[in-house]
């Protein structure tokens, strides 16, 4: 069967440097950090202080009703905050449109660790005194299937409703997911997208556990440095992104704007170590492969890659070696530059804004920076002959751009947006 063409007609973001698209990509354009100290627990006692939290937040904003919102996990209220400002993007007309082959996809790493803790705790506190004394909302609030659920009953959308879980390649599994429904004929349109909001007592003393974070409390806004020697571990982070894919004829039909083409995905595994990237990046030198040759496209098709960069040694290096085994040659034609460097790691979300941020360099031809780099903290280890983007934007023409994303477990995802012609 002839698979359809798949498009990206509305976004929206809700992320540490921004609670909208614009405002989100304004400031990484400008390469500005959204790494503050912690201010959702009380940190004194912990190794890693600071985070990319999400500013100035209210669900209310984004049609969730308060006494709605105290019935959600704060994950899911970014994930409809999200969703809510891409369907509005979208200018899809709600009463016109076929409900029932309209989808929701959403990706989540942890989902509502908040809401756990919480209730754990206070049943510590009570509960054998007391016996058990959970809320109602406890299990619906906490699963991270809920925020696909929100949505669809949100919006009456009928089509494919699920979560994907694959730790941070979650939200790009999502997108994915939703590209091959649509180009098999399944959907019209999918709600594709990914949410977190894991910055909690437990959420930053497990990964502090694990040594995966960053400690540099002195220095917040300059703490991910990806691709930089003193590089030491990556930022938590907090948000949601959210892309409405569409199938062409049916976003034609509608009158409908086109950011971008969506070409192609991969999929692998590194099959490696539970946490840890292979050293020589061969889970992510095959996920590229596979996402080129689903895409139709050869290496020097590619302009940009948005990169999973997280600021942690291993995962660096490794990287930056499938870069250049994958693309040969025109690696060093490319930019590179890893947006969580600003954004810090959105862990299960991350995939979807790094896809909203490709795709917006496609439309707009710029590649955001690589910010907190010097030219005297090299690291031996990688070629900076590649063209990382160091601390400032750079105007070019983007007819491609690639998003890498890897999660614990060794779960790889790749995502190709490219520019839409006729």
């Amino acid at each position: 069967m002839e698979l359809k063409r798949v498009v990206v007609t509305g976004l929206g973001a809700i992320t540490p440097v921004g609670n909208s698209v614009e405002e989100t990509w304004k400031n990484l354009l400008n390469g500005v950090s959204g790494a503050a100290p912690i201010t959702h627990f009380n940190t004194e006692k912990f190794k890693t202080q600071f985070a990319c939290e999400v500013k100035d937040f209210k669900p209310e904003d984004y049609g969730i009703d308060r006494k709605e919102a105290r019935k959600m996990d704060l994950y899911c209220q970014y994930a409809i905050a999200a969703a809510t400002q891409a369907i509005a993007d979208s200018g899809m007309n709600l009463e016109e449109i076929d409900k029932n082959r309209v989808g929701v996809i959403y990706g989540v790493g942890i989902g509502g660790i908040k809401t756990f803790q919480e209730e754990i705790e206070a049943y510590g506190r009570t509960g054998e005194e007391l016996g058990p004394k959970f809320g109602p909302f406890f299990i619906p609030k906490m699963i991270s299937d809920i925020a696909a659920g929100h949505i669809s009953i949100m919006y009456g959308f009928h089509g494919p409703n699920y979560v994907t879980t694959s730790a941070c390649a979650s939200s790009t599994h999502a997108l994915a997911d939703a590209f091959n429904l649509i180009r098999l004929g399944k959907a019209d349109i999918i709600v594709g997208g990914g949410a977190e909001a894991a910055i909690t007592s437990g959420g930053v003393g497990g990964f502090n556990a694990m040594k995966a974070l960053s400690t540099r409390n002195d220095d917040p806004a300059g703490a991910s440095r990806p691709f930089s020697a003193s590089r030491d571990g990556f930022i938590m982070a907090e948000g949601a992104g959210c892309l409405i894919l569409e199938e062409l004829e049916h976003a034609k039909a509608r009158g409908a704007k086109i950011y971008a083409e969506f070409a192609g995905e991969g999929m692998s595994a590194d099959a490696h170590h539970i946490t840890a990237s292979h050293p020589e990046g061969l889970g992510a030198k095959l996920v590229m492969q596979n996402a080129l040759a689903d895409a139709g496209m050869k290496p020097e098709d590619i302009d940009y890659i948005n990169v999973h960069g997280t600021s942690t040694h291993v995962g660096d290096i490794s990287e930056a070696k499938a870069i250049k085994d994958v693309f040969g040659q025109h690696a060093f034609e490319l930019n590179i530059s890893s947006t969580k460097s600003m954004t810090g790691h959105l862990l299960g979300a991350a995939g979807a804004v790094e896809a909203l941020v490709s795709v917006l360099s496609v439309k707009n031809d710029i590649v955001p920076p690589t910010i907190n780099h010097a030219d005297d903290d090299r690291d031996e280890e990688i070629d900076y002959n590649l063209n990382f983007t160091f601390n400032v934007a750079q105007q070019r023409t983007v007819r491609a751009a690639l998003s890498n994303t890897f999660g614990f477990g060794g779960h790889n995802a790749c995502v190709i947006f490219k520019k839409y012609a006729d």
